[in-house]
Parts: structure tokens; C-alpha cells; sequence
């Protein structure tokens, strides 16, 4: 079996070292020109589940690299106000302190720089796709931009949002704006940095609840240790130079008609003046990790959702991660959803190559299950960033927010309450 994947993301490259490893031929096609181009955003959060999806698909040197190359685990999950007076704090190691790993935060840049290692000669750049034929003999050929071609066996689009792959193999799957507006950035980590988080804020990630149906995150990202390790340096040499400084990052959300300005074609300035307003009656800490940041790291998100899709008959061409179920980033889930599809799809595609399993059959048990776990990540995914939302309107959204802050105080004061919300926030993230 041949086993073209189309995109080298996180799903994209996690499947083609499982299928690797288990003899399948595998080649994988990226529209970015070289492997050390820019990636979009700079932090993604890998959950205990994402992490066991990883370690299943990759070598085991493989993942022991990856998790030197990620940031401090968070210890606590923090829920504040606007004027960082907490509501609820979830203590990882309490809740749950025999997950895998813990809860991991890495840049994506890197992390792609690791899950493209021992992939050298599989891996072909300035390769976007224009689109594919289903041959008679069953299998698939791909015609790229540049004119060349390639066949295989099964095509898996990895493509991410707006997947060149789904457009033509599911012509009615559709996104939709939610009417939520971002932006976000990093600063350096320094001594006057640091002083502007408490130490549940430096130690953890936090989610800021506000008026309007604004919201925030704060995360640090601590690499120190790694550098500072001459096992590191003893063990991958060829990669000490590419483990990222220590810094703080943040981003502000909202639904577009409470915003004075849509932040989309603005320059970075612009951005940070943006932040500044929206952050007017915030905590000083809070607006100063705004004004502090470089404008040139300041970016825009374009905040969409994936509409659910109902099963299709499934071929041997199959979808993965962003390509089949774009999420807005309000549960975390999706990185984590598509190292899942990945370890899954793996999985029935080594059966059906060592022929347990025809290999449709195989795709088609890979799809319904995929369909049912992605749908509820998507769904819970815009609950948390919907502009539709009660939240958003100026006076039951005040109501609401009293209410929900005051129940939260409920639950945070409570331990049982407090370990069976946890629960629910990590089974959207791939936790049972």
C-alpha cells in the first residue's frame, strides 16, 4: 500500500510515522515552500490524551525529543476576573496526577521541526494541491500546482482549514464565521515580565472572564531547563539552537459588534492600540503585558468553526484533523482531536495493508469514529466562542456573567464539584 498524505501539520506528519514505522510506503506533499517556513500562531497545547495519541504513532527517541522540547507543564488551570480576582483553579497534579505526561504547551514551529525528524526523504515542499482523480484501477492520482503528479493507494488530506482535499471530496462540508474576533501576542520573559503574573499565573494557564463576553488568556512558556541540560545538548546536538526563549503570551477575543474596530488588516501597532482599548477598565498588569509587547508579534485570528457533517460513503480518500473539523481554539481540542484521528486512521490502515481488514471497511470504521468524537469537540469548541451568544449582549451578558462567576466561586470551594468539572473540561480534549 501507498499512502499519500497531503499537509505536514501535526496529524499529517504524526500518521505518516505510525504508517512508516509499520512498513506502509508513505509520502507526504506540503504546500509551504521549505520546512522551517512560518506555521502560523506560536503556542499549542497538547492534553495527556494528545500526548498518548503521539507517543503512539512516533518512535520512542522521537517522542522523548518532543517532550524536551516542550515548555514547563501548566500546574493549574486558573479562571479570573477582569481584574485577576480568581473564580476558579484547577491544581493539575491534584485533579489528576496520573496523567501521561501532564498537560503540555509547545511551539508549533518546533513541534513541527520534531515530527518532521526521520521523515527527511518523505517529506516534498512547494507541493500545493490542485487536485486529485480516482483512477479505474482504484487508486489515486494528485496533480499539484507545479504540474507534477503522484499515485497511491489511499489519499489522506491533511490540509488543515480550508483543505484543498475536502473541497473536492466533500463539496457541501462547509466553515462558518462565529462572529468572535482575536488577537494575540508574546513578550520575552523577564524579571519585570513575570512581576506583572501572580504565581498561579506564571505556573499555569489562565482564562480571563469579562464584561461584554470578552475573554483572555495568559500562558508562560518556560524552556530554561532543556537549555540549561548538557544531556540535551549530549543527546540532539543538532537541535539545542532551535529551543525557543522563555516568554509570556496573550490574547484577547470577543464578538465583533461589541469591538470599535474589526482587528483583520491591521498592522501590528494597530493591533497592540486595539488590545489597549479593549483592556481599558482591566487590570493594570494586564494592559501593560499589552503595551509591553512588540507590535511585529501582534496577529489576528480568524475565529471559525467547522458545520458538523453527517456520514458519507466512504473511498480511499479520507480527511484528518482541520482538513474535516476546523474548531475555534475555546476548549483546546484542536491539536489534541487530530493526533487522535491520526493514531486511529494509523491504526486501520496497518490492518487493511496486512489485509485484516478491506481497506474501505478500515477507512469507513476510521471516519464514523472520527465524525462522532470531532463533532462534540466542534460543538463544545463554540460554545465558549459564539458572538451569538447571551454573553455578548450588554445587560442579560452582565447577568449571566455574575452568575456564572458566582457558581464557579461554588464549585472552586467545593473539592468534589471542583475534580468532576475538571473531568468534563479534559473528556472535550480526548480524556475519558
Amino acid at each position: 500500500m501507498k499512502v499519500l498524505i497531503i499537509g505536514a501539520g501535526t496529524g499529517g506528519l504524526a500518521l505518516a510515522h505510525l504508517l512508516k514505522q509499520a512498513g506502509v510506503c508513505i509520502a507526504v506533499y506540503e504546500r509551504d515552500l521549505a520546512p522551517n517556513a512560518d506555521t502560523g500562531g506560536y503556542r499549542v497545547g497538547i492534553s495527556p490524551a494528545g500526548s498518548r495519541a503521539l507517543k503512539a504513532c512516533i518512535p520512542g527517541e522521537l517522542y522523548d525529543l518532543y517532550v524536551a522540547t516542550c515548555a514547563k507543564s501548566p500546574r493549574y488551570f486558573n479562571m479570573l476576573t477582569e481584574q485577576l480576582g480568581e473564580v476558579l483553579s484547577f491544581d493539575v497534579d491534584e485533579a489528576d496526577p496520573n496523567a501521561l505526561d501532564g498537560e503540555k504547551n509547545v511551539v508549533r514551529k518546533t513541534l513541527r521541526r520534531v515530527l518532521l525528524r526521520g521523515l527527511e526523504d518523505d517529506v516534498f515542499f512547494g507541493k500545493a494541491l490542485q487536485g486529485y482523480t480516482s483512477n479505474a484501477d482504484g487508486s489515486v492520482t494528485t496533480c499539484f500546482q507545479n504540474g507534477s503528479l503522484a499515485t497511491g493507494d489511499v489519499l489522506v488530506g491533511a490540509d488543515g482549514t480550508s483543505s484543498t482535499v475536502c473541497k473536492q471530496r466533500l463539496p457541501d462540508a462547509r466553515l462558518e464565521d462565529t462572529g468572535i474576533v482575536s488577537l494575540g501576542g508574546k513578550i520575552p520573559m523577564s524579571a519585570e515580565t513575570k512581576a506583572l503574573l501572580s504565581d498561579k499565573m506564571f505556573k499555569g494557564m489562565s482564562l480571563i472572564m469579562a464584561p461584554m463576553g470578552f475573554g483572555a488568556i495568559i500562558h508562560s512558556l518556560e524552556f530554561a531547563d532543556s537549555q540549561r541540560d548538557p544531556g540535551f545538548a549530549a543527546r540532539w546536538p543538532d537541535f539545542v539552537e532551535a529551543l525557543d526563549e522563555d516568554s509570556i503570551g496573550w490574547g484577547i477575543w470577543g464578538a465583533r459588534q461589541n469591538c470599535p474596530r474589526d482587528p483583520s488588516g491591521l498592522n501590528g501597532e494597530q493591533l497592540r492600540e486595539l488590545g489597549l482599548e479593549l483592556a481599558r477598565d482591566w487590570h493594570p498588569h494586564l494592559r501593560a503585558l499589552i503595551l509591553m509587547t512588540e507590535p511585529s508579534t501582534i496577529y489576528d485570528v480568524k475565529v471559525r468553526t467547522s458545520v458538523p457533517l453527517t456520514p458519507w460513503t466512504s473511498s480511499n480518500v479520507t480527511l484528518l484533523g482541520d482538513a474535516v473539523h476546523t474548531m475555534t481554539p475555546g476548549r483546546g481540542a484542536g491539536a489534541n482531536t487530530a493526533l487522535r484521528d491520526a493514531a486511529l486512521l494509523g491504526r486501520m490502515l496497518i490492518e487493511a495493508n496486512q489485509g485484516r481488514k478491506p481497506l474501505v471497511e478500515a477507512i469507513h470504521a476510521y471516519e464514523i469514529e472520527m465524525l462522532r468524537y470531532s463533532t462534540e469537540a466542534v460543538q463544545e469548541s463554540k460554545k465558549q466562542m459564539d458572538a451569538n451568544d447571551l454573553a455578548h449582549r450588554p445587560i442579560v451578558g452582565t447577568v449571566q456573567l455574575a452568575f456564572m462567576r458566582s457558581m464557579m466561586r461554588i464549585v472552586n470551594a467545593i473539592p468534589a464539584l471542583k475534580r468532576r468539572a475538571f473531568r468534563q473540561m479534559m473528556r472535550v480534549r480526548g480524556e475519558n
